[in-house]
C-alpha cells in the first residue's frame, strides 16, 4: 500500500517493482471499475481478478480509496460495502505469483480490513526543501552549462511542490534551452520560468487566502 499526495512517485515505484520482477505491469483505474448499476462494479472487479490469476504480474490499483472505502461510513451505500467485501475476498484468494500494489491520496478513507491485506505500507511524501535541492542538482548537472543560480535559491522560489511538478519545471527549461539553440543563458531561462511559476501560483494562493477569510 502506497500512500501520499499526488505526484511523488507511487505509480513510478509500482512500475519499477514490475520491471525488477520482469513481469507485466497493469494499471487499474477506478473510473474503469465503478459502474452506475447495481452489482456492476462487483462484476467488473471479478473480471479483473480472474485475469490477474492467469499470469504472474504486478497490478497497480490507482486511487484505491474509491473501491476500498471504510464500510462503517454511514454516508456510504450498501453497494460500496458489497464492493469492499468482494474486493477483500478476491485479494485473499490471489496466488503468490500475483503482486497487488494499491495507491491512495486519502489513506484515512480506507477500510481497516483493507490495510491488513497489504504486507508493506509505505508513505511517499512530497520532497522536503533539502530533497528538492538534491533533485534539482541532479538534473541541472545534465545541462551543458551551469545553471547560474544555486539549487537552494531555485527550490525556495518553487516553494512546496511535488516531484512531478519539479520534473515539469526542469523539462520546461530543457525544452526552451533546446528551442533557443542553447544561445540563451541557462540562468536567464531559469529566472524567466521561476517568474512564470510564481505568477501561475499567485492566483491559487489568493484563492486560498480568500477562502480562509470567509471561514
Amino acid at each position: 500500500m502506497l500512500v501520499g499526495p499526488p505526484g511523488n512517485g507511487k505509480t513510478s515505484l509500482a512500475e519499477a517493482i514490475a520491471e525488477t520482477l520482469a513481469v507485466p505491469f497493469f494499471i487499474i483505474r477506478y473510473e474503469a471499475l465503478i459502474g452506475s448499476y447495481l452489482g456492476e462494479t462487483t462484476q467488473r472487479l471479478k473480471k479483473v481478478f480472474d485475469f490477474i490469476r492467469t499470469t504472474p504480474c504486478v497490478v497497480f490499483f490507482d486511487e484505491f480509496d474509491a473501491v476500498g472505502k471504510e464500510r462503517g461510513d454511514l454516508h456510504e451505500t450498501g453497494e460500496i460495502k458489497r464492493v469492499v467485501s468482494s474486493l477483500l475476498m478476491h485479494v485473499d484468494a490471489l496466488p503468490g505469483y500475483a503482486v497487488i500494489i494499491a495507491a491512495s491520496n486519502h489513506a484515512e478513507l480506507l477500510d481497516r480490513a483493507v490495510w491488513r491485506r497489504f504486507q508493506l505500507r509505505l508513505t511517499l511524501p512530497a520532497p522536503t526543501p533539502k530533497e528538492l535541492q538534491d533533485y534539482l542538482d541532479k538534473h541541472f548537472k545534465q545541462f551543458d552549462s551551469p545553471p547560474g543560480l544555486s539549487t537552494a535559491t531555485v527550490a525556495k522560489r518553487l516553494g512546496p511542490v511535488s516531484y512531478a511538478e519539479a520534473e515539469e519545471f526542469i523539462l520546461d527549461i530543457r525544452r526552451r534551452d533546446i528551442l533557443s539553440m542553447h544561445e540563451k543563458p541557462l540562468k536567464t531561462l531559469i529566472s524567466e520560468r521561476l517568474q512564470a511559476w510564481s505568477d501561475r501560483a499567485q492566483p491559487s494562493r489568493q484563492s486560498q487566502q480568500a477562502a480562509g477569510t470567509h471561514e
